[in-house]
């Protein structure tokens, strides 16, 4: 399927956005008209991986959130690829990466439940081709966790995150979906502290779970491969993006507002960084987490389906 707009010009390197779509067709559609704000979405190839329904109760679901792509929002060019089994959302991710990023180089990447500002699309243009040649970068992200305070107008820190991304092919190639031998070389890297931001998250413990056939989470696979390989994720000191899924209508998660954030209005100042970890970014995402306790390892273990 593609639907295109006639008599725009591209600008040279606009990097192509992925979406990845399931069963919830008011998140995927306030996604979908937050995403076409942004100026550059006119000249933007977007392409979806839509998931297949698991059963009949979720068949009406993905039929309603599958009819939104048959709209005309405003994209230089809309693909789809309708899963006709169910994948999860693990498979669809890594298999629509992998297509795109082989193809174009590079991507832009949502869930349809990540609602953005309208400077996100500069942002991550601007970031990805500021740092598109260098290696120790593994990717731009547009959400920051709530926070007390003043952030660098943006800042590295270690690995690589999930809401609202941006990386390129050299970067995605470091991806390891073995859980169990991430979380071994895990456990003799010298800033192995990092991971979890000194025990205030438990990133270590997600990946065990992984590691374990209990979690399949893609996501902790790519940070713990970031991670590890020694490179960084460019962040904003204001969120250009933000989850609007934490209301119980998620496959992996409960309610929630801890993550509730105001979206910048415009783009930052973006100089080039070296990367590493800025100190004031660490802190203040393990002030965050740590403020959250013991909540969060509740709420983490519930959606994880922890055995107590």
């Amino acid at each position: 399927m593609d639907h295109s707009n006639e008599g725009f010009e591209t600008p040279v390197n606009l990097s192509p956005i992925v979406l990845f779509a399931y069963r919830r067709a008011d998140h995927t559609s306030r996604a979908l008209a937050a995403l076409s704000s942004n100026p550059e979405a006119r000249d933007s190839d977007l392409y979806v991986f839509a998931d297949g329904a698991k059963g009949e109760a979720d068949r009406a679901g993905v039929e309603a959130t599958r009819a939104l792509f048959g709209r005309d929002w405003g994209f230089k060019s809309l693909r789809v690829a309708e899963r006709e089994r169910n994948w999860g959302l693990a498979r669809n991710v890594v298999d629509g990466l992998e297509r795109v990023i082989g193809e174009r180089g590079r991507a832009i990447v949502l869930e349809d439940d990540i609602e953005v500002s309208p400077a996100f699309l500069e942002y991550m243009n601007r970031g990805l081709e500021l740092y598109a040649d260098d290696p120790s970068v593994a990717s731009i992200h547009g959400y920051v966790y709530p926070h007390d305070g003043k952030l660098p107008e943006t800042f590295f820190l270690r690995g690589a995150d999930c809401w609202g991304w941006a990386t390129w092919e050299r970067s995605w190639r470091h991806y390891e979906a073995d859980a169990a031998l991430l979380e071994s070389r895990l456990r003799s890297c010298p800033w192995g502290n990092e991971f979890d931001f000194d025990r205030s998250y438990p990133y270590r413990r997600m990946l065990r779970e992984a590691g374990a056939g209990r979690v399949d989470s893609w996501a902790v696979r790519w940070y713990a491969s970031a991670f590890l390989a020694g490179m960084y994720t460019l962040y904003p000191g204001s969120s250009l993006a933000r989850n609007i899924g934490h209301d119980g209508s998620g496959t992996h998660g409960g309610a929630s507002g801890a993550y509730e954030v105001p979206l910048a209005s415009s783009c930052p100042p973006m100089d080039r960084l070296e990367p590493r970890t800025d100190p004031d970014g660490y802190r203040a995402f393990r002030g965050y987490f740590l403020s959250l306790r013991p909540s969060l390892w509740t709420r983490v273990g519930r959606r994880l389906g922890w055995r107590a």
